[in-house]
């Protein structure tokens, strides 16, 4: 069985294309993150299964709860046809659930027309405004991109840092260190 991302990316793909051609990339973006928020823990999906409902009634489910989440303007609250159609097709092919992977590929390649990377920094601390700065001028220079930085904390790490920028990983942890430094022994 296909995991979610490769379920996912065909529709992310055709979705991006039809946001692109029409000029509406946010527009979807801030749709699908909506969509991406609602469906992550598996709730509402888990809901949707429901075999006592028919597809009008999953459809119009979708509809108020986007619309509640989104506001109005949200392509998946039922006033955009792209929006609604596309709701269609993943509920008839039961695809509801893969819209956290979907919101995620067609963040992907918005990023890739717009040359931007979106980079997530964890480390034990903090990071100054100054640190944030030289750390943002580094990725930019490696990455050839704009670079959106969000920061979080993980008291574990003892020190250091751990960069993930899409597919790329850099481990600069103490702890990492640490057991690097343990396998060596052990070894």
């Amino acid at each position: 069985m296909a995991d979610n991302n490769t379920i996912a990316r065909p529709y992310a793909e055709a979705i991006f294309e039809l946001a692109r051609d029409a000029n509406s990339l946010d527009t979807w973006s801030q749709a699908l993150g909506v969509a991406r928020s609602l469906m992550a823990d598996g709730t509402a999906a888990r809901f949707l299964l429901r075999p006592s409902l028919s597809n009008d009634e999953r459809l119009r489910f979708l509809a108020e709860l986007f619309a509640a989440a989104g506001g109005k303007s949200n392509v998946f609250a039922g006033g955009d046809t792209w929006g609604t159609n596309f709701l269609k097709l993943l509920l008839e092919y039961r695809r509801v659930s893969v819209l956290p992977e979907i919101s995620e590929h067609f963040e992907v390649l918005k990023a890739g027309i717009e040359n931007t990377i979106d980079v997530t920094v964890t480390s034990a601390t903090s990071l100054s405004q100054a640190q944030q700065k030289t750390l943002i001028d580094a990725l930019k220079r490696r990455f050839g991109r704009d670079v959106n930085l969000q920061t979080e904390i993980d008291e574990n790490l003892i020190g250091g840092a751990v960069i993930r920028a899409g597919d790329v990983v850099i481990d600069g942890s103490l702890r990492s260190s640490l057991k690097g430094l343990a396998n060596a022994l052990i070894a």
